[in-house]
């Protein structure tokens, strides 16, 4: 009983850690950049996702996710590539 309740603890712990690091991960170049971040890190993080997938779970992608990959990152280099600034 102890023993999983420490192993609980410990993993709500690295939750925690992970998340306070991924929004430092967008908010940092956020602050960089005071723009348009979060589309290309939305993309960014679908093709990683998709890439954990096949590397680390052994998930064979379909054609429809790398097209859907495809698409975000090309939606993020429109975005990216039609900022203005001021």
């Amino acid at each position: 009983m102890i023993l999983d309740l420490f192993s609980t603890g410990r993993l709500l712990g690295l939750f925690f850690v992970t998340a306070i690091a991924e929004l430092l991960g967008c908010y940092l170049p956020l602050l960089w950049l005071t723009g348009r971040v979060y589309a290309s890190y939305g993309a960014v993080y679908i093709a990683t996702a998709l890439a954990w997938l096949a590397v680390v779970d052994g998930v064979k992608p379909l054609w429809t996710d790398y097209l859907g990959v495809g698409l975000a990152l090309l939606g993020a280099a429109c975005i990216g590539l039609g900022h203005r600034p001021a």
